[in-house]
């Protein structure tokens, strides 16, 4: 029980990896808080975490270790609310994975111009409002820990028609590590963590079968399969944990050695 009792947040927990590190979150004791704009998907983490871990806390209050409030990343009113509620109802905030994002592909002269916004929007504005509401509260409880979530593709890696994507998350990285440096004096610990394909839908390309993929990323990944959810999870509780206490403004990448 490693986060016994920590109030954890995770953005897009409800679905893939935000989904699979809320439930390890969970397991590991905490109490989480998934959040995204889709109730049903939310509600679906909701329920495998009450199958799974149930109420570990003992206390009787019927909440659960996991929570869905639903909240729109890209908008700044709604990320306070979220903010002020989890505060309200935990009393403070102890940890946060900012998870959400979204994918648009095309070639920079063919990508349609509300696809770029909303990727940009999602990725890299929902990550600083995100921060902009968290540090506060983390501030005020005394501390706390932000995990990012950026990508391969980005500050170490390119791929043509993914120029939206690669844009979003390399500006998470050096957003991270600009907050970084700004706040581990009041206590807050900020850093990147960047994952290559792991098991979800989104490493899927359009018509592929899992066989399929299997066969792709033999040849494509140095480490020659996928990531597990298991272990992209595992990297983001040591990121949070006591364990990775003294790093500070790092990006992890976590992509099998595409890019090493």
């Amino acid at each position: 029980m490693k986060f016994h009792d920590k109030v954890v947040l995770v953005s897009g927990g409800g679905t893939g990896i935000g989904r699979a590190v809320a439930l390890g979150f969970a397991r590991e004791g905490a109490r989480v808080v998934v959040t995204g704009r889709n109730r049903e998907t939310l509600d679906q983490t909701v329920k495998l975490a009450q199958a799974q871990v149930g109420d570990q806390s003992g206390d009787g209050d019927g909440d659960g270790r996991v929570v869905a409030l639903v909240a729109d990343v890209c908008d700044s009113a709604s990320v306070a609310g979220l903010i002020g509620e989890i505060v309200e109802r935990y009393g403070r905030l102890d940890i946060a994975i900012n998870n959400a994002g979204v994918l648009a592909t095309g070639k920079v002269a063919d990508q349609a111009e509300e696809d770029f916004a909303r990727v940009i929007d999602t990725n890299l504005t929902g990550v600083f409002l995100a921060m902009k509401h968290e540090i506060p509260a983390m501030v005020a409880g005394g501390g706390g820990v932000i995990v990012n979530f950026g990508s391969q593709l980005g500050t170490h890696k390119r791929l043509p028609g993914f120029g939206a994507y690669a844009a979003s998350k390399a500006g998470v990285t050096a957003l991270t590590r600009t907050a970084a440096l700004e706040y581990i004096g009041q206590g807050v610990r900020i850093n990147t963590l960047s994952p290559g394909s792991h098991d979800t839908p989104m490493s899927m390309r359009p018509g592929e079968t899992e066989a399929d993929r299997a066969d792709r990323m033999r040849n494509q990944v140095p480490i020659g399969r996928v990531g597990s959810l298991d272990e992209i999870t595992g990297t983001v509780l040591w990121l949070a944990s006591e364990d990775a206490g003294y790093v500070v403004g790092a990006d992890i990448v976590a992509d099998g050695g595409s890019t090493a």
